[in-house]
């Protein structure tokens, strides 16, 4: 099947006019040092608990015993993150596709938990309300917002979730497209030659093929 040079340059090309494979490769190392960061402050605070200490009373009754939990949890899902996102470069690198599948999940599964929070808000938008009172009082902005209209405070997180979901959706499809080229790619390197009799003949890759010897040309048939 021809594809044309348009579908090509769809298909191969992302953002800052590069290659799939190098989107692919930047966000995984960006995703790796995000959560290299993120692991970093957790092991700080398992050594030293006291600096990362619950100050409020009420917190402390309540937190403190399941505060060494959430923080081996994070811990282990800052590894399995820098683990996954290290298999999507390497597999962005090497062109294995199949490094890159469980990357791609994560990405869909993100995707999923920010649309249902836009659901949420759509569904139960007096919840907007009860987080912007749990914030602290120092937050930048606080009474601004809390004065707002509900149906324009609305109208103004479904903006801000609408353009983070797309932005995720664009490096979903980059991912995907990155799986598409290195599949293409690995299954191309071989030529596939069907006989008539539905027999299926498989030739050798290119480099191969050139590092074959010639053979010597048979001798010629004497004459009567």
């Amino acid at each position: 099947m021809m594809i044309s040079p348009w579908d090509q340059s769809q298909s191969t090309g992302c953002c800052l006019c590069c290659h799939v494979r190098t989107g692919t490769i930047i966000l995984g190392i960006w995703y790796m040092l995000i959560n290299a960061v993120v692991l970093l402050i957790l092991l700080t605070s398992l050594s030293d608990p006291d600096q990362f200490h619950l100050t409020s009373a009420e917190l402390a009754n309540d937190l403190d015993v399941m505060d060494d939990a959430n923080m081996c949890i994070a811990t282990a899902i800052s590894l399995l993150m820098i683990l996954i996102c290290g298999m999507a470069t390497y597999g962005a690198y090497k062109q294995h596709a199949a490094w890159i599948i469980p990357f791609f999940c994560y990405q869909v599964f993100d995707f999923a938990l920010n649309l249902m929070v836009a659901v949420s808000v759509v569904v139960y938008p007096s919840t907007i309300q009860q987080y912007l009172q749990e914030l602290p009082g120092n937050f930048p902005y606080k009474e601004e917002f809390m004065s707002m209209n509900s149906m324009c405070l609305m109208l103004i997180v479904l903006l801000f979730i609408g353009c983070i979901l797309g932005f995720k959706a664009y490096l979903i499809s980059c991912v995907w497209n990155c799986y598409r080229y290195v599949r293409r790619r690995s299954t191309t390197e071989v030529l596939v030659y069907v006989t008539t009799n539905d027999t299926t003949v498989l030739l050798p890759p290119y480099e191969e093929a050139v590092a074959i010897p010639p053979k010597h040309p048979p001798p010629p048939y004497p004459g009567a």
